[in-house]
């Protein structure tokens, strides 16, 4: 798929992090909804950050995540003093003040819930293009290269919101034509682009 998002809390209250909250992969999904809503009434504010498959395609996944983070901090009501990212790669820079922490989502709540509350609107997104797109499954693999997904992508081709540039068309060869040159990219992908798998 080809959206990149970044999601950003603007700080919370005194009051302690709702019962549970941890990586939002390791909930279920009735829990991750769950959680959104406490969050929506304990973070003081929040920003969601978009980059379209053609911003992918154009400027890389680093920059495409630079491009997401930078809109979700413009949106929020109040620049924050400092962003904490999750992993170990800063994509984001001066003049913002960062500190990555590894495995953040598990260790920190402001990490942890903007992980959930992004992955929440994510699926969301996702439900959405599964009404045009059903034989894509995107509703129930979110846009992760499931065999369903797979055998929609030989038979129809890429749809609007998949990624032009990315690996997984050298595999299909009656679309290969519609792949786009990463001219960003010089010859190699930037560590992070192996580091997040974001290569299909």
């Amino acid at each position: 798929m080809g959206r990149s998002r970044h999601r950003l809390r603007g700080g919370h209250r005194t009051a302690p992090a709702p019962v549970g909250l941890t990586d939002s992969k390791l909930l279920s999904v009735k829990r991750r909804n769950e959680l959104a809503v406490e969050l929506e009434k304990w973070v003081t504010s929040y920003a969601l950050g978009h980059a379209s498959p053609e911003e992918i395609d154009d400027l890389g996944m680093t920059a495409a995540l630079r491009l997401a983070a930078v809109r979700a901090l413009d949106a929020l009501p109040v620049r924050p003093e400092a962003v904490i990212l999750d992993g170990k790669h800063d994509y984001l820079g001066d003049p913002w003040r960062v500190r990555t922490v590894i495995k953040g989502d598990q260790s920190c709540v402001a990490v942890a819930a903007a992980s959930v509350l992004a992955k929440v609107q994510r699926d969301k997104m996702m439900a959405e293009l599964g009404i045009d797109h059903a034989d894509f499954g995107f509703a129930d693999n979110a846009g992760y290269p499931s065999p369903v997904h797979k055998a929609a992508l030989e038979e129809r081709g890429p749809t609007p919101y998949h990624r032009l540039s990315w690996a997984y068309l050298d595999a299909l060869p009656q679309w290969r034509h519609l792949k786009k040159a990463r001219s960003w990219a010089n010859g190699s992908a930037p560590e992070i682009e192996g580091q997040l798998g974001f290569d299909f």
